[in-house]
Order: structure tokens, then sequence, then C-alpha cells
């Protein structure tokens, strides 16, 4: 195995192993809650998210125990936010990871309770760190609280369902996505220098534009995805977002062009990183995978 795959896995672990200790014991009063929350956020996702926030980090300075923290707090949101993602008063998946549906193996109410507690955790999480600056922690909370509130995912997410069945503009289009997937994408590479404490003005910045190119690329990779892909493969239903008269970039762009713009912006993303050196090299791996990637 190579060393960057073999630090990707390292980051995947550490992360695994806060949620693990963070996420309560499913027992009690509220075990089913509680099973809920386990079922959600341990069914097999890739936890891009909190690798960026690695990643980000050991760009910066070195990943630690912090990191951890600020990694398991975004994965928090994530879960939440495809819990109520699928929903049937919002995109109504019976499937997510090609297992059934929070709301389908347990129940719409204990879904959207599952989704309330686990954002309530993240901010929970993020409240311990009191071992790094309080500037620091109070950056990560509002860099948390905006990018995954109403301006940023949850924005996103309005939107979409807003343009569900309308034609957009690629502008509008790129508002959408920005919000609905790439502003926590962002969020995860600028918590991941934040919690360092080390991050220079300059860092951040570079960072920021690395995360929105990549972002957007992400978004892209889905579209494509979509209409390429199998079930199997997505761990969803493949052409769900043609099926639901949902605008993405295929739609609006063909195939080909939507390729061409994830490779640009790939290509920008990389260039983002060139201060970084030889310490971005794992930034760079997560970029190549998420543009490549088949499900």
């Amino acid at each position: 195995m190579s060393k960057i795959k073999k630090t990707i896995e390292g980051y995947i672990a550490r992360v695994n192993q806060r949620l693990e200790t963070a996420l309560p014991v499913a027992e009690g009063p509220a075990e089913r809650l509680f099973s809920a929350m386990r079922y959600s956020v341990f069914n097999g996702g890739k936890r891009l998210r909190p690798l960026l926030c690695f990643a980000a980090a050991d760009a910066v300075a070195k990943a630690d125990h912090h990191t951890e923290t600020a990694a398991a707090s975004i994965e928090m949101i994530h879960a939440y936010s495809l819990i109520h993602d699928d929903l049937p008063a919002m995109d109504d998946d019976d499937l997510r990871r090609g297992e059934p549906a929070c709301h389908i193996q347990f129940d719409e109410a204990t879904a959207i309770l599952t989704g309330d507690a686990l954002q309530a955790m993240a901010f929970e999480q993020l409240a311990t760190m009191n071992e790094i600056p309080p500037a620091s922690q109070l950056e990560l909370v509002r860099l948390l609280a905006n990018h995954s509130g109403c301006s940023g995912m949850v924005a996103g997410q309005a939107s979409d369902l807003a343009a569900t069945g309308e034609l957009l503009t690629l502008d509008q289009l790129k508002f959408m996505h920005a919000h609905k997937t790439g502003a926590l994408i962002e969020a995860s590479v600028l918590m991941g220098a934040v919690a360092t404490s080390q991050a220079t003005s300059q860092q951040l910045d570079a960072l920021t534009k690395f995360a929105r190119a990549i972002g957007l690329a992400f978004q892209i990779q889905d579209d494509i995805l979509d209409v390429e892909s199998s079930t199997a493969q997505l761990g969803k239903q493949q052409g769900s977002d043609l099926a639901k008269g949902k605008p993405t970039y295929t739609s609006l762009l063909g195939l080909d062009d939507a390729r061409t713009q994830a490779s640009e912006l790939y290509a920008e993303s990389i260039a983002c990183l060139e201060p970084f050196g030889e310490r971005a090299e794992a930034l760079r791996y997560i970029a190549g995978f998420i543009v490549n990637r088949a499900h």
C-alpha cells in the first residue's frame, strides 16, 4: 500500500474512533434514537469531509486530536443533512449508501429527531475543545454554523427544492450547488486549518479557493454519475435527479461539457495548493478521488 493511501486510511480510522466515542450507546429510554444515530453515521460513508479536514490540517501544520474533534463534528452535520435530505418531504429517497434510508429503517419521526440530535451534537463537540485559543474555537463554531445553515447548506437545499421542475441558468445552478454541497466541503477544509491555530490569512485564502473549486467539481461529478453509474454503485437510486426533474450540470451542459468543467475545476484546485508544497499531498490525492470516483 502506498504511503498516501496509508495516510488516508489513518485519517478514516481516527475520525471513526472519535465518532464511536462521541455517539451515545444504543440503550436506555432513547435507545431507538441512539440506534438510528449510529445507523446513520456508521453506514459506509466515504468520510470525504473529515478527510479534507485532516488533509488541510496536515497542509498547514499537523493533524492532532483537535482535528479529530473538528472532523467528527463535520461528519455529524453531513449525516444529519443526508437523513433529512432523504425524507419524503424533501428528496423522498428510500436508499442511502445501498441501505434503507433512516426513515425507512426506523420511521419518519425518528429520522427527524436523529438529524436534530446529530446537528446539536456537532456543536457540542466543538464546545469541548478547551485546549485551543478561544478565538480559534469560536471561529470553528462560526464556520460550521455559517456553512451548514441559512448562509450555506440549508440555503442550497431550499433552492434545490424550489428549482425542481424549473429551468435554471448556469449561474443559478452554481449558486445552488455551491451552497448545498460546496459549503460543507469548504467548511471541512477551513476547519481543519483553523483547528491547528497556525494557519495564516494567505493559507486560508488559498484553501478557500481550493475548496470552492473542488466542491463544485464534486457536484458536477455527482451529476455525471447520476447519468452514467448504476444504483448498485451509487448506493442510491440511479437517475433519480432526472426522474424528479432536478436541474443538473448534465441536463444543462451535456455530459461532455460537464466533464470538461469538472476537469478545469480540478486543475484550478490543484493550482491553489502550490504554496503548500509536499504538505498538501493528501489534499491533492483527495481532489483526484473526487473527480475520478465511480460512486
